[in-house]
C-alpha cells in the first residue's frame, strides 16, 4: 500500500470505530431513559479503537513498516 492507501485505511477505520462507539452511546442512553443499567460501560468503549486496529503501535508500524508489537 501507498502512504496515501495506508491513510485512507486508517480514516476509514477511525470512522468505523466512531460509528460504533455512537451506536454504544445510542443504547446507553436509551437504557437510561427506560431506567436500565448501561449496556456499556467504559472498559468497553476503551477496547473499540483496538478492535478496529486503531492503536498506536498498530498504526505507527503501519507507516513504518515495522511488525506490529515492537517499537521503532
Amino acid at each position: 500500500m501507498t502512504d496515501e492507501q495506508k491513510a485512507a485505511y486508517v480514516f476509514a477505520q477511525a470512522v468505523s470505530a466512531l460509528a460504533e462507539i455512537e451506536g454504544m452511546k445510542a443504547l446507553n442512553m436509551q437504557r437510561q431513559t427506560q431506567g436500565y443499567s448501561m449496556a456499556y460501560d467504559d472498559e468497553a468503549f476503551f477496547k473499540v479503537p483496538d478492535k478496529y486496529g486503531l492503536g498506536h503501535n498498530a498504526v505507527m508500524s503501519l507507516f513504518h513498516d515495522i511488525p506490529q508489537g515492537r517499537t521503532p
